[in-house]
């Protein structure tokens, strides 16, 4: 039994303190049949026999390694070269938490400055962090710079095709907030050029929730001339073969890292990544490691700037809702060490060659069609028949084809939204063209 050091009066002062009556309570908004779920198993079996019973249950979950996988949609199937969990899990990288005594802690905050240093070679930009949940959370912080350094600005910019997840995030972070966030459909170009003085931030996806890739160029001079930020989403893979957002003249840069060498995990952790120019450095959460030297000229590493309520007075902490991520983020780390600019720019080929070729051969099928916007990896497929229903049919013969965009508006029942990266074959390509005929007669 785990030592828990709150006694009873604690655990009621807590209660109290937040209006509610029991423990029971507390967990209220869980449905009574979901809170302990019954396995079924017999009573007096040995431990051989558990783990047989159990090992079959999980055998039931889809799992993308055992079928054909073209789900996306912000979590990614990418290949995952054995150097990164051999490295990640050593002990002295896995135990570690967070680097608060530098002079132990070398090893960590090397890694942290490597990743900080690559992932700005990447972004173009000035400075990165590494102290973020999530893509979507790393975005809502960026938003919220914006929202600070905006004065009575209030009104933000959003792409329509943002994921609807990271939507949902940004008002969530905004909620006790007096912002109004503005959904633009037009491309990113037309709408910066129709923003207003109201505006404290114009937002970008690059590419957007349905692959598409938009020409960023020009929006820095618009942004700015009405005193906003400009701020890009991206996919950090695809910007191994497209300009980056530095580029771009983007004032802050965020991402989802999971694609860079970490598993799915059933939706985490993830790893929120965010750059910076070098005015908004001091503005930004989290932590950046810099590189000193001792009195013997021997090369370190310090805390260069920490923005953290653990490091300074909360009401001063830019933020307190930020987590280093290490593990995740040293994984990702190793993954950019190991495939080095040559090898990122090859899976991010893979990835456009084999998504293209898809594309192709699934507008050839009589009742499909694909639009002719650029993208990258992923791709928006109308459907003869509802998406959902298309999607549960070849799931059970180990097909995943992709999300029913239904699921997220149900205006768009018959269209369905497919990724391609480099695990897929191009005989689960053929393969999946060949069932979504089949299935649609």
């Amino acid at each position: 039994m785990p030592f828990i050091p709150n006694t009873e009066a604690d655990r009621k002062a807590m209660l109290s303190a937040i209006g509610v009556s029991s423990m029971d309570a507390l967990f209220g908004d869980i449905p009574k049949d979901k809170r302990y779920p019954k396995l079924g198993l017999p009573q007096g079996l040995s431990e051989m026999e558990v783990m047989r019973d159990i090992e079959a249950l999980a055998a039931k979950n889809v799992a993308a390694s055992a079928c054909s996988w073209f789900l996306g949609a912000g979590a990614y199937n990418h290949f995952i070269p054995a150097t990164v969990p051999a490295l990640a899990s050593r002990g002295e990288f896995l135990t570690a938490y967070t680097p608060y005594q530098p002079e132990v802690a070398q090893g960590t905050l090397q890694a942290i400055f490597e990743y900080q240093s690559m992932a700005a070679e990447l972004f173009g930009m000035d400075a990165v962090n590494a102290s973020h949940y999530d893509g979507a959370t790393a975005l809502a912080e960026a938003v919220l710079m914006a929202y600070n350094a905006g004065g009575d600005k209030k009104r933000v910019a959003i792409p329509a095709a943002l994921h609807p997840e990271y939507k949902a995030v940004l008002k969530t972070y905004f909620a006790a907030f007096a912002v109004e966030f503005v959904e633009y459909k037009d491309e990113p170009a037309k709408a910066a050029a129709a923003l207003d003085d109201a505006t404290c931030a114009f937002v970008a996806s690059y590419p957007d929730f349905e692959g598409r890739v938009h020409d960023l160029s020009g929006i820095a001079d618009a942004v700015h001339a009405k005193n906003a930020l400009f701020i890009v989403h991206t996919d950090p893979i695809m910007l191994a073969l497209f300009k980056s957002p530095g580029q771009y003249g983007a004032d802050l840069v965020t991402a989802e890292g999971q694609s860079l060498g970490n598993a799915m995990n059933y939706g985490g952790p993830f790893l929120g990544m965010m750059g910076a120019s070098q005015k908004l450095v001091r503005k930004m959460p989290g932590r950046l490691v810099g590189q000193a030297a001792d009195k013997q000229g021997r090369r370190g590493f310090v805390l260069t700037l920490s923005a953290r309520e653990q490091h300074i007075r909360r009401e001063k902490a830019v933020s307190n809702i930020c987590s280093n991520q290490g593990l995740v983020m040293l994984m990702a780390t190793i993954y950019l060490e190991t495939l080095g600019k040559n090898g990122l720019k090859a899976v991010a080929e893979l990835c456009w060659n084999k998504a293209h070729y898809a594309a192709t051969v699934i507008g050839k099928i009589p009742g499909y069609s694909v639009g002719s916007s650029l993208f990258f990896k992923e791709f928006v497929v109308k459907t003869p028949m509802p998406a959902a229903q298309l999607v549960e049919r070849l799931e059970r013969q180990c097909v995943v084809p992709g999300l029913a965009l239904s699921r997220y508006d149900p205006s768009r029942p018959n269209e369905l939204l497919v990724c391609v990266t480099e695990m897929n074959t191009k005989a689960q390509i053929d393969a999946l063209a060949v069932k979504l005929a089949e299935v649609s007669k």
